[in-house]
């Protein structure tokens, strides 16, 4: 059974679709992510629909966000730097910088219905499940299916994203109130590809139809008492995820376990040894035909070139002296290390000599959106040590390696 309207009084009206299935019934109400109606309507649906249990299209780190005002204050900056996920807090700044653009303009913040749905269940004292996969894992397998050049446009879109400050177009609007907060913020980074829909609606369709079907299985088992669940999603999922929560007969701890996998690099780093062999033997040669007078001549060169421009790209950043310092070290080395990063290296020495303060985590949001804000707040600083110090030494790479080639064919 499905339906559609615009009355917000009787929430019936609205988008929605029912399933039962083993001794449950599903009731999926299809709302718009930047709509006060969709807020009433879901209000409405858990004021009066007899529901015992409720599901939200959000993931644990999106609930969080949502909800916890101090959730970026406590956050550990070392440890996602240390931990290879300083791109995918990047991504999630680019995200939420387009989210408070829609915010501003339409004065309604988007997913209002979701949280909404989620607290109103609290505290009614209604079993509350978050169903939506991690959004870090939906960002990677995205990122994954777009290829070299659709992540380039992907990470333009999110740098653009940081500091925009226009109006998002009606027709992108349009779509957030039919569609899905995801993919309309992916769509703007990345263009429309049907890998990029695959990734962030039909997996994720699948996937919460597995975690809804996990809600009847433990009933069915006696692990709890829910018979009636009001499903609160995007309008945009309502369809397919009505048919997968009927048809799907894969068990649901399987189906999620393969939609959450993240197809790992190459164990070999065939590009660093690569790198390492010219290099290395560039050097060599250097010595070996020229004398020490030509092969110290490449190596200082090699030396100069990368570490100098990672330390102007620290610099640029703001860097504190130290950590251009570790920036020139590391910069004519880290290439060879298939785990390190100068910007990585210097981004940590940065993070450590000027930490961060919890007034720095609170005025993140705010402060990304100019450009003298990227340079004043010590997060977002930190972010830019790491970027623009990659950047210099990736060029100075490129040119060292240009260099020694000249030298190799001369």
């Amino acid at each position: 059974m499905e339906g559609a309207g615009v009355g917000a009084g009787d929430w019936r009206a609205q988008p929605h679709a029912i399933v039962e299935r083993d001794g449950v019934r599903f009731t999926l109400l299809g709302t718009a992510h930047v709509s006060r109606e969709s807020v009433d309507a879901v209000r409405a649906a858990i004021d009066g629909g007899g529901f015992d249990t409720v599901a939200v299209e959000l993931d644990p780190q999106r609930f969080q966000s949502l909800t916890d005002p101090d959730a970026l204050a406590k956050l550990d900056l070392v440890q996602v730097i240390r931990s290879g996920r300083t791109a995918l807090f990047a991504a999630n700044l680019g995200l939420a910088a387009y989210q408070r653009r829609l915010a501003e303009q339409l004065g309604i913040e988007p997913g209002a219905e979701l949280k909404a749905a989620a607290l109103e269940a609290r505290a009614r004292g209604l079993d509350m499940r978050l169903v939506d996969r991690d959004v870090g894992i939906t960002f990677k397998r995205a990122s994954q299916r777009l290829g070299w050049w659709g992540r380039a446009k992907l990470a333009g879109g999110l740098v653009v994203a940081l500091f925009d400050d226009e109006e998002v177009a009606g027709e992108e609007i349009e779509k957030l109130k039919q569609g899905d907060m995801l993919e309309a913020s992916f769509s703007e980074f990345a263009g429309h590809d049907p890998a990029l829909y695959d990734a962030v609606i039909a997996e994720r369709d699948r996937y919460m139809a597995a975690n809804l079907r996990s809600i009847a299985l433990e009933r069915a088992a006696g692990g709890n008492d829910a018979r009636e669940v009001l499903a609160v999603v995007g309008a945009g999922h309502l369809r397919g995820l009505a048919r997968h929560l009927r048809d799907d007969d894969v068990a649901p701890d399987i189906l999620r376990a393969d939609l959450e996998t993240v197809a790992e690099k190459s164990s070999i780093p065939w590009f660093t040894i690569g790198l390492a062999v010219f290099l290395l033997g560039g050097f060599a040669w250097g010595f070996w035909h020229g004398g020490v007078a030509v092969g110290t001549d490449l190596l200082l060169y090699w030396v100069l070139l990368t570490g100098g421009l990672g330390a102007i790209g620290c610099a640029v950043a703001g860097g504190h002296p130290l950590s251009i310092l570790a920036a020139f070290v590391s910069s004519p080395v880290t290439p060879l290390h298939p785990a390190l990063a100068s910007g990585m290296v210097s981004a940590l020495v940065e993070a450590r000599v000027r930490k961060p303060t919890y007034a720095d985590f609170m005025a993140l949001r705010e402060d990304v959106n100019s450009i003298r804000g990227w340079w004043r707040n010590r997060v977002a600083r930190v972010l830019l040590n790491f970027f623009l110090t990659s950047m210099g030494t990736a060029i100075g790479v490129w040119i060292g390696g240009a260099r020694i080639l000249h030298k190799l064919l001369g």
